[in-house]
């Protein structure tokens, strides 16, 4: 995730849930809501496995300016939003631009799948406010928006279909209230609300026109503490929760949402795209590409990259992170010899897929199979060492050529992941590759982070529990 803090509100919402054990009509088949998604700068290694460690410590503990508007879910045309790049902040996530309440204000929001709220940072007229957090830059003043519409605390959705909700309650009529605390220190406080979002739609004709998707559950940071929250504006929520905006953007739109993740190296101008309802990048079987121009007609045209299909567990011990169904991981073809346990939620093992994870973590089991493997086939290579990897190599004067052992991530239904070596040996330094993984505790959850994603297009279809994923380039 976003770094420290951010790592711990995302996960705080679902530890309780998983170790409990439970925390307990789309639009028209045209329609469709597409995000696109810029790269950030990468932060240091090392910062981003301190980031995961924290948010694997508590996994593991658990156009024009007067647009004519109508509101989602019409038949008027798809939704489309248009983004903006985080690049510059240099933290290594993924950002989406965000237009929240009426008249519509703009944020920049890291679009987390491990995410159950939706929030923003607010400034609200007070008197005598000596909390830190309010700050000078970008700011929601729900005073200012039409639509927006506190939640009371003693309301049914606060006390009932909110996890991150306090029990503090005043009076009836109080503001449904959150605290949320981390490890760290850091911390984020607000009131929640319902709001509703601006989305371009993305029709046929030429002029551009905007939807309110009302409903939504926002809340009103006010108040917090730590560097997590410097470099955005808030966070989208993209887990599976009856309450993140995922699951309440998926239902008017075919139940599902997809996004492709550019290489975490690209430039910074290098976008990428998140999407609601069905996205005709998605390819259910082989299909010719584009005709190939004039000169080019006698060549055959290329086959599209065809999508995989597998279960989406959708586990609601693992809300809201979306669980997949793991079979094996082989390396140079070889399946390796890993525990079933491993896999299994039952077990005290499992797997889930997170956009605010970058490198990848195995539980021990697994990652012990996974480096052998790997570093067998890199043996003719120099060892170096760097924090905070295991196994580096010196990559400025190989003695010949330097294959990678392929690896390949098996899921349930014959689905394979065949991510680029750069997605799995990764480079740390200039003239130095690691094998880009960290070890998991056992028993404990293994994650497939963002980098092992990348170049990758990746369906949640949340109504079908379905996940589909196959090969892209990510930019336009």
């Amino acid at each position: 995730m976003a770094g420290r803090g951010l790592t711990a509100l995302l996960l705080v919402a679902v530890s309780a849930a998983f170790l409990a054990g439970a925390r307990a009509g789309g639009a028209r088949p045209g329609n469709s809501a597409r995000f696109d998604l810029l790269r950030l700068a990468p932060a240091s290694l090392a910062d981003l496995a301190r980031s995961d460690r924290q948010r694997m410590a508590f996994i593991a503990s658990h156009g024009r300016r007067r647009a004519r508007e109508t509101a989602a879910g019409s038949s008027a045309a798809a939704f489309e939003m248009p983004l903006t790049s985080g690049a510059y902040t240099g933290i290594g996530q993924y950002f989406v631009r965000f237009r929240v309440g009426t008249p519509a204000q703009p944020f920049l929001l890291v679009a987390d799948t491990g995410s159950d709220l939706t929030w923003v940072k607010c400034r609200r007229p007070a008197a005598n406010s000596s909390e830190s957090g309010s700050g000078s830059g970008r700011a929601f003043r729900p005073e200012d928006s039409r639509t927006w519409a506190p939640i009371s605390c003693a309301s049914d959705t606060c006390t009932k279909s909110l996890p991150f909700s306090l029990a503090t309650c005043p009076t009836p009529g109080s503001p449904c209230a959150y605290d949320y605390r981390y490890k760290d220190g850091s911390a984020a406080r607000g009131t929640v609300g319902t709001e509703s979002a601006t989305i371009a739609l993305s029709g046929r004709g030429r002029e551009e026109r905007k939807a309110k998707l009302k409903g939504l559950v926002l809340g009103c940071t006010s108040s917090y503490t730590g560097p997590s929250f410097e470099v955005s504006d808030g966070v989208l929520s993209l887990g599976y929760s009856d309450v993140s905006f995922a699951s309440h953007a998926a239902s008017r739109f075919a139940g599902r949402f997809s996004y492709c993740l550019v290489d975490h190296l690209s430039p910074r101008n290098a976008t990428s795209y998140l999407t609601f309802g069905p996205n005709p990048a998605v390819a259910s079987s082989s299909s010719p590409s584009s005709p190939a121009p004039a000169s080019c007609t006698a060549a055959a045209p290329r086959p599209r990259p065809r999508a995989r299909q597998t279960p989406l567990l959708l586990d609601r011990r693992m809300r809201p992170f979306y669980d997949v169904a793991v079979k094996a991981v082989s390396v140079a073809g070889q399946f390796l010899k890993i525990p079933r346990a491993v896999w299994d939620v039952d077990a005290g093992g499992g797997v889930i897929l997170d956009s605010g994870t970058s490198l990848t973590v195995l539980a021990k089991p697994a990652y012990r199979a996974v480096v052998a493997a790997l570093s067998e086939g890199l043996a003719g290579l120099p060892r170096v060492t760097m924090d905070p990897f295991e196994y580096c190599y010196n990559w400025t004067s190989p003695s010949g050529d330097v294959t990678l052992p392929k690896m390949a991530v098996h899921f349930a239904g014959a689905a394979r992941l065949e991510p680029p070596g750069k997605s799995y040996v990764i480079d740390a330094a200039p003239g130095v590759k690691c094998i880009g993984l960290q070890e998991g505790p056992w028993p404990g959850i293994s994650v497939i982070g963002n980098i092992l994603q990348q170049e990758h297009l990746w369906e949640f279809d949340i109504k079908n529990r379905r996940l589909k994923f196959q090969r892209s380039r990510c930019t336009h």
